[in-house]
């Protein structure tokens, strides 16, 4: 896919991802769309897997710890062949292995089971090990929220990482600027979050998360630099893509109705 195939992308999957969710009454499309795009380039462009083989040894793993964006995760990999389009439409329905919070017991190509915020940095710090042990190449990309970075456990592995040097890990941070009651600026914002990851001894670079040419060129050169960590500080907007969304707090928890439904089809056909 080039740039405009991958946009197009993007806008189909929004689509979806707000249809199933006024069906089902589900919550966090606006952290779906916020991970979106960066999810978008990774599976379309990046990360070296086969959705018909999706446990072969030297695959690159991404463990998206802020779990509750499942749906954007479940989106893609439906559309990257991992599972039927007509598996994806069972979300959140009795009986689906598609559940509310990523879990990858019975779900092809999800690599943890997260949603407990602050686990899945610490699960993909054992997975970069255990490849570099077994002169295994493949890549481990770790997806967190940037409200997620408030908890202990996230800096107790960023610590370990860096003390480790693995320079096959590769952390992402969704910053959306809203956690689950209020804006990321009044707990922990950018600036001390930013100066944190510099202050651990990661490379670091600092994007727009929804600008593709700058996901692209960002994801090609990786690690940062060799013998250390990387993380990619992505600014992203939450509701992102649909006005009455972006940057509103109550989409963390609210579902679209039949009204709002036909609004956001009409901005994002």
């Amino acid at each position: 896919m080039n740039i405009e195939s991958l946009k197009r992308n993007a806008k189909e999957m929004r689509i979806e991802i707000a249809r199933m969710l006024e069906k089902t009454h589900g919550s966090h499309i606006g952290s779906d769309y916020s991970v979106l795009d960066i999810l978008n380039v990774l599976y379309f462009k990046i990360l070296k897997i086969d959705p018909e083989r999706p446990f072969l040894a030297d695959r690159d793993r991404l463990i998206l710890s802020k779990g509750h964006a499942s749906l954007a995760l479940y989106t893609i990999l439906a559309k990257r062949g991992f599972f039927s389009k007509e598996t994806l439409n069972s979300y959140l329905q009795n009986g689906s292995p598609l559940v509310g919070h990523v879990d990858s017991r019975n779900v092809p190509g999800v690599e943890v089971s997260t949603g407990s915020l602050g686990h899945g940095l610490a699960i993909g710090i054992g997975m970069a090990l255990a490849n570099e042990e077994d002169k295994n190449k493949g890549r481990v990309f770790v997806i967190l929220g940037d409200g997620e970075c408030n908890e202990g456990s996230i800096w107790e592995s960023v610590i370990l990482a860096s003390r480790l040097k693995l320079d096959n890990l590769i952390v992402i941070v969704d910053a959306n600027k809203l956690q689950c009651l209020d804006a990321t600026e009044e707990i922990i914002g950018d600036a001390e979050l930013i100066n944190l990851w510099k202050a651990t001894g990661f490379g670091i670079k600092e994007i727009n998360g929804h600008d593709y040419r700058e996901l692209l060129e960002s994801f090609q050169n990786l690690p940062i630099n060799e013998g250390r960590p990387s993380v990619i500080y992505t600014n992203t907007v939450k509701g992102k893509g649909v006005s009455f969304m972006e940057n509103m707090l109550e989409w963390h928890y609210k579902s679209p109705n039949k009204e709002q439904l036909r609004v956001i089809e009409e901005e994002l056909k």
